[in-house]
């Protein structure tokens, strides 16, 4: 008999997945607007949103919106040293890009999140029970091909990251012995 996974189940997993990644400050679930980011002091921040589930014959899907940020340092809080020997072209260069935030920064280290976050989902033992070694025991999977879409957004902070839509797959036999109903015919 399939163990099926239940929304906490997933959830649960999911968070702790975030928890234990070494460069995310904070998880959280809910609505992306419900965060306050004011009182957050650590990050990059991994946000769940849950959209939707789908069954099939034996499995349910759990999608989510997930999203990891990071807070930009802007320009005011910047500093610069001169280069040395660099031509006037290159100085105008090095100077723009340093001035401007760490913005590319942040996009680079919250892309490598992502990415480490789909392959623990499409290729890693990390989301299993620890010790676990049956190969029947549900898991939590995903298929997907994923679009990663950058975003820039100011809440309190000014933050930018990644966003994309995963499904999570799971088993369900849809059993119906321990289904809390009472055990009389409802058809008429």
């Amino acid at each position: 008999m399939v163990s099926s996974k239940t929304y906490n189940n997933v959830i649960n997993t999911l968070l702790r997945m975030g928890e234990y990644h070494r460069n995310i400050g904070t998880t959280s679930v809910g609505d992306i607007w419900s965060i306050n980011l004011d009182k957050m002091e650590k990050f990059a921040l991994l946000h769940i949103n849950p959209t939707s589930v789908q069954t099939t014959d034996g499995s349910l899907t759990y999608n989510f919106q997930i999203f990891i940020m990071d807070m930009v340092t802007e320009k005011a809080n910047w500093t610069t040293s001169a280069p040395i020997n660099i031509d006037k072209n290159e100085t105008e260069f090095f100077k723009l890009y340093k001035t401007l935030s760490n913005e590319q920064d942040v996009f680079n280290e919250t892309l490598q999140i992502a990415t480490d976050f789909i392959g623990m989902l499409r290729h890693s033992k990390q989301q299993s029970l620890r010790e676990v070694d049956d190969i029947n025991e549900p898991l939590y999977f995903t298929e997907d091909q994923f679009t990663l879409e950058p975003f820039q957004e100011r809440f309190d902070n000014l933050c930018c990251g990644w966003v994309f839509n995963m499904g999570v797959l799971v088993q369900n036999d849809f059993s119906t012995c321990n289904i809390p109903i009472a055990d009389l015919g409802a058809g008429y």
